[in-house]
């Protein structure tokens, strides 16, 4: 009879477990890359508007066309603000989706390396019987031979 480990769908589980929230993880922190290049794309809007305002405070142009940037920055301001919300609100989540994984990525390991301890002494065990065998084997021949 070949070596079972008698919690093996229970491992399987954890095993299903720990992808579950490493994916979840993986999802977050695509997540917040995202939000970081959206957030360093808000900040080049601004710098541009701000060096476009200045390029057109020295030559004189309508108001309302300089409304127009003003209210275009202010825009680009506001959506940088809630970006950086959004990252914050992410990181929280980073922070809590890292502490599932890890402590189902420890209740994985545990029952992994109490499986491995197992099949380590199935083995030893059979190798000892096997051993045996071949000893008795041995001891019957040479008492006949005698």
């Amino acid at each position: 009879m070949g070596y079972r480990f008698s919690l093996a769908t229970v491992l399987r589980f954890r095993e299903i477990a720990e992808s579950r929230e490493e994916l979840m993880l993986e999802m977050l922190m695509g997540e917040i890359a995202r939000t970081r290049r959206r957030i360093e794309q808000a900040q080049l809007e601004i710098c541009a508007a701000r060096e476009a305002r200045t390029t057109a405070m020295r030559e004189p142009l309508p108001a309302f066309h300089i409304q127009g940037m003003l209210n275009d920055m202010a825009a680009a301001e506001e959506r940088c603000k809630s970006l950086l919300e959004t990252l914050e609100s992410l990181e929280q989540r980073r922070v809590i989706q890292m502490q599932k994984y890890q402590a189902a990525h420890r209740d994985r390991k545990m029952l992994s390396d109490m499986a491995a301890r197992q099949h380590d002494a199935y083995e030893l065990d059979r190798a000892r019987a096997q051993q045996k065998a071949l000893d008795d084997l041995f001891a019957a021949r040479a008492q006949r031979n005698n």
